[in-house]
């Protein structure tokens, strides 16, 4: 045996390529079950560690000469001077045709029992640096098979929409429709901080059939790390962002943001930043922009990432930071009423608050205009709609008005859409300008 441990050993030594490296350790300071401060290495922010034997902590800042790591798992069964040692480079995320039909989690790893991930690419996870100029305009329009936003609120490839709306209005619902339907070569979908039960319960349902077999899920419940997160979104906006490179055209989904955001509380209050709006540190509402800002068309490729982001209104809130910090970045929002819910119309769409910002650039004349007519029906009908139900406005006192109520249950039933049923885009704006086209 020691002949041969003697001969390995040498021929090890002997070969050219070999280079003596330290082995980087630590020590566990200090670990408060959620933040752990680690003495005695220096290691770049966003590096892997592994702490004791089995635990996995990421690097995500300094402190007086400590390396400040927060867990990736759960409860740790840690104790002090615990080593430390560096077990992965900051993050890249493996990318490529190998992840269509698969299933990871924050850190990458496959959960859904197929095995491991062969044959994958590597992307940074913070994306690569890219210039305004970098960005095209969005001009084609992308079906997404739900009435009301094929014909009031059209999308086009490469935009940025965000569905905004309290808990239980009906936002995975919408998202489920726009998933079947969509006309798109990828489904990048990533569901941060959601319940365990919804992710399985969303592959179940809204990605089977053919369009699992084009998608790649990202899932991270509410119940891991933030860090794994704040990672899950970073890895799925990476994803996409590799198969745009290669010229296809990417359908992003993200639910949610707001956890996103969240998480980055988490952080930041682990961190010791001050908090502000609604306990929001400024560095949780920075991190916003930067996420969103990596989709959109890419003039190199040709391909572009229509992104597609749920946004949890606290409290049915619409001037919430993340909601109002959000709406200010995108390309335009979809929000749900909870009245319109109440009534049974779903998807509870709000038109009269809702916008997209492209849509001028990817609409003809007469479905902008059949479009322009529906939504002055609908405010003249909201504005006056106390004055009816009381019974002061009488018939025929204002033409608007009048107007206003005959068209109102059209208004609703174009709205309306049975969650298994798609209305293709040619169909909804056929449907708009067939009603409200002489208006």
């Amino acid at each position: 045996m020691l002949n041969r441990f003697t001969h390995d050993y040498l021929e090890t030594l002997a070969a050219a390529d070999f280079a003596p490296r330290p082995r980087v350790s630590g020590r566990l300071a200090s670990y408060d079950g959620l933040l752990m401060e680690a003495v005695g290495l220096s290691l770049p922010v966003g590096t892997v560690c592994r702490v004791g034997d089995q635990v996995e902590a990421e690097v995500i800042g300094f402190r007086n000469g400590r390396t400040l790591m927060m867990n990736l798992g759960g409860p740790a069964a840690l104790l002090p001077q615990a080593p430390v040692r560096p077990v992965g480079p900051p993050g890249e995320a493996e990318v490529g045709a190998a992840l269509l039909g698969r299933v990871v989690d924050g850190a990458g790893k496959p959960i859904d029992g197929l095995g491991p991930i062969r044959g994958a690419q590597h992307w940074p996870l913070a994306g690569k640096p890219a210039s305004p100029l970098d960005r095209g305009r969005v001009l084609e329009p992308l079906d997404v098979g739900v009435r009301a936003i094929n014909g009031l609120l059209t999308i086009g490839k490469g935009q940025r929409v965000g569905i905004m709306a309290g808990s239980g209005v009906g936002k995975s619902v919408l998202l489920g429709m726009m998933v079947r339907a969509a006309k798109a070569d990828v489904i990048v979908i990533g569901l941060i901080g959601e319940r365990s039960r919804e992710v399985a319960d969303f592959l179940e349902t809204k990605v089977a059939g053919a369009a699992r077999a084009r998608s790649v899920v990202v899932a991270v419940p509410a119940n891991h790390s933030p860090v794994l997160r704040i990672r899950g979104a970073l890895r799925a906006t990476a994803i996409a962002e590799a198969f745009r490179a290669e010229g296809k055209n990417v359908l992003l989904i993200m639910d949610s943001l707001t956890r996103v955001a969240h998480a980055g509380r988490e952080i930041g209050l682990a961190l010791g930043e001050p908090a502000s709006a609604r306990g929001y540190p400024p560095s949780a509402i920075a991190m916003l922009p930067n996420l969103i800002e990596r989709a959109g068309t890419d003039v190199a490729s040709g391909g572009a990432i229509t992104a597609i982001y749920t946004v949890l209104a606290d409290g049915d809130d619409g001037n919430d930071p993340v909601v109002d910090s959000a709406r200010s970045i995108l390309d335009g929002h979809i929000v749900l009423s909870r009245a319109l819910a109440e009534r049974a119309v779903y998807p509870a769409i709000d038109v009269s608050k809702s916008v997209s910002r492209v849509m001028t650039d990817i609409a003809g004349a007469h479905h902008l205009s059949a479009a322009r007519t529906l939504r002055r029906h609908l405010a003249t009908y909201e504005e006056n709609r106390d004055l009816v139900l009381m019974g002061a406005y009488r018939g025929g006192a204002d033409p608007a008005i009048d107007a206003a109520l005959a068209y109102h249950p059209a208004i609703l039933e174009y709205v309306r859409q049975e969650s298994g049923a798609s209305v293709p885009l040619a169909d909804a704006v056929g449907e708009l300008t067939g009603v409200f086209g002489d208006g």
